[in-house]
């Protein structure tokens, strides 16, 4: 399928330089008004960043991805020390459609870093920058998403580098990048790695076959949605269903699951759907009663 779309995008003579189309929102209501002034210009400095930096190290051959990150800044501590929350956003573009398929939905509490006003930043995936590596970690995260929704594994080598600044950061002992909370950066490219998630990982791949033939095939979209969560439901001895990779996931999935499945005929894939995104029991149950 990812050849199909660089054809597509050959016969169109569309070739893009960087991966991401990012837009970057910054909230900086909590700090006084001095601190505010600081940071007028970091949302475009972090917007020009992600959208001029090539994380791949080549040339993009496919349409850009759509990325969003919301900045809220909670403090800041000896004049340049800064917390914030960010939500991570990506989509991805419905084969030959103007649709978009949801694909990460990340509410990452722990970014700090120093920053001053006017500073400069690179691109260096070698070295520890509490600024750029947050933002390295997510463009990788970003793209390991979207390769991995057109080829089987086609993501691992994003991945990888994510894992890799997993590990630079806990050799400086990086505050926000330490596993064990609910959601945290570790565990969340670690899952993903792990060969104990593979069958899933590459059920999703299906998924988005699924998601991409949809409108001209329904029944075989379905069939192939349907796998996916039957597949995760054969692994339930195998993999911890409160991972950060399945809540990722259904975080960003399950309104497009229950779109695309409200009037499917077996209406027990919805029972299926209770046992493996228990969080969303609530909405489940709700296509179950009104069958």
């Amino acid at each position: 399928m990812k050849k199909l779309i660089f054809l597509f995008f050959l016969t169109t003579n569309i070739v893009f330089s960087q991966e991401l189309d990012a837009t970057v929102i910054v909230n900086s209501e909590k700090l006084s008004i001095r601190y505010r002034e600081i940071l007028a210009d970091f949302g475009p400095m972090i917007q020009t960043y992600l959208n001029t930096t090539k994380f791949s190290g080549s040339p993009w051959e496919y349409e850009k991805i759509k990325c969003s990150f919301n900045v809220f800044f909670n403090t800041v501590t000896d004049e340049s020390n800064y917390t914030a929350q960010v939500v991570v956003t990506s989509m991805r573009r419905v084969y030959q459609s103007d649709k978009f398929s949801p694909m990460m939905v990340v509410n990452d509490g722990n970014w700090a870093f120093v920053y001053e006003k006017n500073q400069t930043i690179f691109f260096d995936p070698n070295y520890f920058n509490g600024l750029t590596s947050f933002l390295d970690y997510y463009a990788y995260m970003v793209i390991g998403f979207e390769n991995d929704s057109w080829e089987k594994g086609a993501g691992t080598p994003f991945f990888q580098k994510a894992f890799d600044l997993v590990n630079l950061a806990n050799g400086r002992r990086a505050t926000g990048w330490e596993a064990g909370s609910s959601y945290n950066k570790s565990d969340f490219v670690q899952n993903i790695l792990d060969n104990k998630y593979g069958a899933f990982r590459d059920a999703t791949t299906e998924y988005h076959r699924g998601v991409d033939i949809y409108a001209k095939n329904k029944a075989k979209g379905q069939e192939l949605i349907v796998k996916m969560i039957k597949a995760l439901d054969q692994m339930k001895s195998k993999i911890d269903f409160r991972s950060v990779y399945l809540k990722v996931f259904f975080d960003a999935k399950s309104g497009e699951i229950i779109e695309y499945l409200r009037d499917y005929p077996e209406k027990s894939i919805f029972k299926t759907l209770k046992t493996v995104d228990p969080p969303r029991l609530a909405k489940y149950d709700e296509i179950l009663r009104a069958e």
